[in-house]
């Protein structure tokens, strides 16, 4: 199969990198990493948290992709394998976006909304990291999951149709490059909020929550009607980069409409 059919598939990788960056579950761990640092004076530290955070994550990652495909090499992958995946990927997106849309809507007026997650609740210790190494950790530890695992498997899968483990490492090396963005970004945005505890960053936390709490509820969505739905497949099945387009452009759409609040706000002073 010619190099050309390849770019596709390494456009996708890439957006669901920065799709998947996202999360509730990133969020949450990134801004308690970011808040420990905070306080305890490590500002340079702080506003590598989400950048430390993804590159543990992806390195773990790629490491699951080449293993798969040394794996999956002379046989396929198990048919239940996306299946599963999928389904425990849909139930935390559902669970993540009702407590998060809880935690807007319960944080009283005067206090910024902090991201809850789920896997941050297990590692709860880890998130009090003041070293990078630490940090990187963290993200490598998040990435032993079934559902992010089974995704890294999928990548490595499709892969080796195109020419075996250097595609594979290429997939994943893209889907981590994405992740490690939308991360990297969301650290030097929570850095900023904290340093600016006033008014106008208690509301864009406010924004932020609403809108990452609806689009995993949005997502999860989307990913149940394939199941239920059998009409929206054939849909789905060729918009994908545009879903993961879209998600990441009303985030950032969220992200410029807080600045700009918060840029009047300074304004008006």
């Amino acid at each position: 199969m010619g190099t050309e059919s390849v770019y596709p598939l390494i456009t996708l990788a890439f957006v669901l990198g920065l799709k998947h960056g996202l999360d509730a579950d990133h969020l949450a761990t990134i801004d308690g990493l970011t808040r420990f640092n905070t306080l305890a004076g490590r500002m340079r530290l702080a506003r590598l948290c989400g950048f430390l955070f993804s590159l543990g994550h992806g390195v773990v990652v790629c490491i699951v992709a080449i293993a798969a495909g040394l794996l999956f090499h002379h046989t396929s992958a198990p048919s239940w394998l996306d299946d599963v995946g999928t389904l425990i990927s849909e139930f935390f997106l559902l669970l993540l976006g009702s407590l998060n849309l809880y935690a807007v809507f319960s944080t009283p007026s005067h206090e910024m909304v902090q991201m809850i997650g789920i896997k941050g609740r297990w590692l709860n210790r880890l998130k009090n990291a003041g070293n990078p190494v630490l940090i990187a950790l963290v993200g490598a530890l998040f990435a032993l999951s079934f559902d992010t695992l089974s995704q890294a498997a999928f990548f490595s899968v499709t892969a080796t149709r195109f020419g075996g483990l250097v595609y594979a490492l290429l997939l994943a090396m893209c889907f981590m490059i994405g992740m490690m963005v939308t991360d990297a970004l969301n650290g030097l945005w929570i850095s900023h909020l904290l340093q600016r505890a006033d008014a106008s960053a208690r509301t864009t936390s406010r924004i932020m929550g609403i809108t990452v709490a609806l689009l995993s509820l949005t997502v999860a969505g989307l990913g149940l009607s394939r199941r239920f739905l059998p009409e929206t497949v054939a849909w789905q099945e060729g918009h994908e980069l545009l879903i993961g387009a879209s998600v990441i452009v009303v985030v950032a759409g969220s992200f410029l409409f807080s600045l700009y609040r918060q840029q009047r706000s300074i304004a008006s002073i």
